[in-house]
């Protein structure tokens, strides 16, 4: 079924600057920077990663040890409540997360945990960027160096409940001690070298390489710290983002095309759109500010995996989804239109991982230019 938006969405509230300002500074890439956007409300205690991921919105685990979030309504069992976890006050807001980042050799378990999100667009190769994070340790807890920002190509899922051998980007050169509640800085810069979608946080040494120091009083046999205030930016002067010979800039509108969307991510299971979609999101945006006879029709596809009916009315709530921001941001409702196809048009065979992955896609047919 074709719909038409017709309707202004005065509430809806997305991202516009695909660059930044003269004079301005760079603004900061990491969605959900100090951890207070949950997908549903965090109320209790963690022990498997995907009970982080399911919670913390943009956030995830990187393996299947369990960061922690600590909020108002979340409540600390009393056996951990015991060691002091959860009496730290958030340096910013209400809300923070926390990784355990030393004990391995100690018999720990989950003695190292990361977190990792997807950044709203990825590293320009040889751009340089300033990266920035607070920390605050347990009052019992090891003190430790090393934590550090990973920068990956590719998302990282893990079957692990220890070590992740990254070389991280910046990290912590000295030991992160804090005898007063005061929250720590761990920053620098550096030069990307890779067009890195992905920022993982946590320790990425082995405890025979990670230099501690015990607590005064009562110290335990691991480290564990709480994370505040992610911050990635670039650093001026700002180089231009390459394009590619497939980008969605250099297509040709002619009527009829079906032009695929790159890019364009979604929660799982649901339909709100990711961050890193308003980078192909602004460029279609722009395409349709400077062609004002252009009108197209979004379609949203996915694969097999689920019943037909579901599957429908998911791929056309995500397509409903994009149109919702042309139209936000000043693109009449009767040039986008929006359907769902489900799993009826697949470009890939649905037998494979990266075939369904194909399969799970935005695309829009142009439906005239004059």
């Amino acid at each position: 079924m074709k719909h038409f938006l017709l309707l202004t969405l005065f509430a809806l509230s997305f991202p516009l600057a695909a660059q930044t300002p003269s004079g301005a500074a760079p603004e900061n890439i990491i969605p959900n920077p100090s951890f207070e956007l949950y997908s549903s409300p965090p109320i209790g205690w963690f022990y498997k990663g995907e009970h982080y991921t399911s919670v913390m919105k943009y956030w995830s685990a990187a393996t299947n040890a369990s960061p922690d979030v600590f909020g108002p309504r979340v409540r600390v069992p009393a056996h951990w409540a015991d060691k002091g976890f959860g009496k730290q006050i958030p340096r910013t807001g209400n809300s923070m997360s926390g990784i355990t980042v030393y004990g391995c050799t100690q018999g720990k378990p989950h003695c190292r945990e990361y977190i990792e999100i997807q950044m709203s667009e990825p590293l320009v190769v040889g751009q340089n960027y300033y990266a920035e994070m607070w920390l605050n340790h347990l009052p019992r807890s090891l003190r430790v160096d090393k934590i550090g920002f990973y920068f990956s190509e590719e998302k990282v899922q893990e079957i692990t409940d220890g070590l992740l051998s990254f070389s991280p980007q910046v990290k912590a050169t000295g030991i992160l001690s804090s005898n007063n509640g005061r929250w720590l800085q761990v920053s620098g810069r550096f030069r990307a070298e890779a067009p890195a979608e992905y920022l993982i946080i946590g320790n990425f040494s082995p405890d025979s390489l990670t230099n501690t120091e015990p607590a005064p009083e009562d110290p335990l046999p691991f480290g564990y710290y709480y994370v505040e205030d992610v911050l990635v930016r670039k650093v001026p002067p700002v180089l231009p983002v390459p394009v590619g010979e497939d980008d969605l800039t250099k297509v040709e509108l002619v009527a009829g095309k079906v032009v695929p969307l790159h890019d364009i991510y979604f929660e799982y299971d649901k339909w709100e759109l990711m961050p890193r979609s308003y980078v192909e999101l602004r460029k279609l945006l722009n395409i349709m500010q400077k062609n004002p006879q252009l009108a197209i029709e979004v379609c949203g596809h996915t694969d097999s995996t689920g019943e037909d009916d579901y599957n429908m009315s998911l791929s056309e709530k995500r397509a409903e989804s994009v149109a919702s921001f042309l139209i936000a941001n000043g693109i009449a409702g009767t040039r986008t239109q929006y359907r769902g196809c489900g799993s009826a048009q697949p470009v890939a065979t649905n037998a494979t991982a990266h075939g369904r992955q194909m399969n799970r896609r935005v695309e829009f047919i142009i439906l005239h230019t004059e």
